[in-house]
């Protein structure tokens, strides 16, 4: 009924998973993820509580592969199960019960494991996996990219319904107050996965922090510009004199508050550039 990945980024450590079903609210009940310790996917009737206990194992020094050892051992269903875990080193291990909706099987592959059941075939984790170990760029896109692949690849023969994504970074998640860099679930909708990358667009401009390659002056031309706007907003109720002053300044904090792009708030005379996009728009 689902397919998902689990997967480390060795370059800065993140941890994450993605998943698709056609199973509602999938989200709930797959993915569990911690900064700095792993990444857990739970599914075929899955034991919702392999994920805080894998989690743990890995915490006091289990490997990926002793801690599924630990969780199914202790499991009479474990023919009904399937998992997959990484661990904050990139070493992984998978676990497909016998008694697994056809097709049902799991695949590893360089900081990542993909695992799916009721699929159409073998092919969707092997689209999975080689997606994955070849698309560019940061761990959610990564992840999506796989999702993407497995579908392209027939995914979850009944069709699709839900799907979530989970990256964990420490001081990740909003404020840096916890490690919750990317958690969006999709609860309910005809192409989930699309869905999940539209969801995604919107987290990344409201919850990440200004990459510093995106960070430009505010000049005379990109005053006057924000002047005329935040006036039209009832922001700023001066004149359109191009000049980045502290009225302007404060003006833009009150709207990019208002606006949500707290995470993307400074005290200085820089503009996100894609801030000023969608600002724009």
């Amino acid at each position: 009924m689902t397919f998902s990945i689990v997967a480390f980024d060795p370059t800065n450590g993140d941890l994450g998973v993605a998943v698709q079903s056609k199973f509602p609210n999938v989200g709930v009940a797959i993915p569990f993820a911690k900064a700095g310790v792993g990444a857990l996917a739970t599914q075929c009737y899955c034991n919702t509580s392999y994920g805080p206990r894998g989690l743990a194992l890995l915490e006091n020094g289990a490997s990926p592969e002793q801690a599924v050892a630990i969780l199914i051992g202790s499991d009479a269903q474990r023919d009904y199960r399937q998992l997959g875990i990484i661990d904050a080193q990139g070493r992984v291990a998978s676990f497909t019960g016998a008694q697994g909706f056809d097709w049902a099987g799991h695949l590893q592959g360089h900081c990542c494991t993909a695992q799916g059941n009721t699929l159409a075939g073998s092919q969707v984790l092997e689209g999975m996996v080689r997606t994955f170990e070849t698309t560019p760029g940061a761990l959610a896109v990564r992840l999506m990219a796989a999702l993407q692949a497995g579908q392209a690849q027939g995914g979850d023969r009944r069709g699709q319904q839900s799907a979530a994504l989970k990256v964990v970074r420490a001081g990740g998640g909003y404020g840096g107050f916890d490690d919750r860099y990317v958690e969006i679930s999709v609860y309910d909708h005809p192409q989930p996965i699309n869905e999940l990358e539209r969801l995604y667009a919107i987290h990344r401009l409201t919850y990440f922090r200004s990459d510093p390659d995106q960070l430009v002056k505010i000049d005379g031309a990109i005053a006057h510009e924000l002047q005329q706007i935040l006036h039209l907003r009832g922001f700023y109720p001066g004149p359109a004199t191009g000049l980045c002053d502290a009225e302007l300044l404060r003006a833009l904090r009150d709207f990019m508050g208002w606006e949500n792009y707290d995470e993307r708030i400074r005290d200085d005379d820089l503009i996100d550039l894609e801030v000023l996009a969608d600002i724009r728009n």
